[in-house]
């Protein structure tokens, strides 16, 4: 998969900070405008009271949801853990299990969020700007925004809403289950976004493509400490 430098990992808060900034230009929402036919969630687990870090990717045939591949990294990671900077501590071991995969997907499902992020620039942004592909957030808290009670049926769901703009949705995936948090990451819209993430959700509250990743990734920690 052919991923883009655009800047260093290895950076202080502030660099960070002005990199978010900076990248917030870059992001691109629209419509999808072709078919998709592969689909992959990204996820990573942690090793407790270490910096060690493992990275998953599987890919999923859409719609039948069957997973035809999935690659992991191990890496060391050395950003601190600080809320809204994620992408900074996740993305470079990530970027190493996207680079082993051979089914390249049409749209990536991020365990995080989208541009529901202070600077606009959550992990699937950030992600969807070095991929230049369409990235989805899916949250199962809130990093931002003000929304309404949602419904309690599967597929109701509500906006979030911050600085007097629509920046994601408050989504019920599963009757009487906590809602999840969607946003755009980048080349989606967010109708777009509702659409594949309730045509990815079966009996389980998280869509399936990250649900996946998330049993790779604590399956290869448990084996491979």
């Amino acid at each position: 998969m052919d991923i883009t430098d655009l800047h260093p990992w290895n950076v202080t808060y502030e660099d960070a900070v002005n990199i978010q900034k900076w990248l917030k230009d870059k992001v691109i929402l629209k419509k999808i405008d072709k078919k998709i036919k592969y689909i992959a969630g990204l996820d990573v687990s942690y090793e407790k009271d270490a910096n060690t870090v493992w990275a998953g990717v599987v890919v999923l045939d859409f719609p039948s949801l069957v997973k035809i591949e999935e690659k992991w990294s191990q890496k060391e990671v050395f950003f601190p853990y600080i809320p809204g900077l994620l992408s900074f501590r996740e993305i470079p071991a990530l970027i190493d299990a996207l680079r082993k995969i051979e089914i390249e997907p049409d749209l990536i499902f991020c365990d995080g969020q989208g541009i529901a992020h202070p600077r606009g620039l959550g992990i699937a942004s950030h992600l969807g700007v070095l991929l230049n592909k369409p990235t989805i957030g899916c949250a199962k808290s809130r990093l931002v925004g003000e929304f309404n009670p949602v419904g309690e049926h599967k597929g109701d769901y509500v906006y979030l809403r911050y600085q007097n703009s629509v920046i994601g949705a408050v989504v019920r995936t599963r009757a009487g289950v906590k809602p999840i948090f969607i946003s755009p990451g980048y080349g989606v819209i967010l109708k777009d976004c509702i659409r594949f993430v309730l045509e990815t959700c079966s009996i389980y509250r998280i869509p399936e493509p990250t649900r996946q990743a998330h049993l790779l990734v604590n399956s290869v920690r448990c084996t491979n400490k």
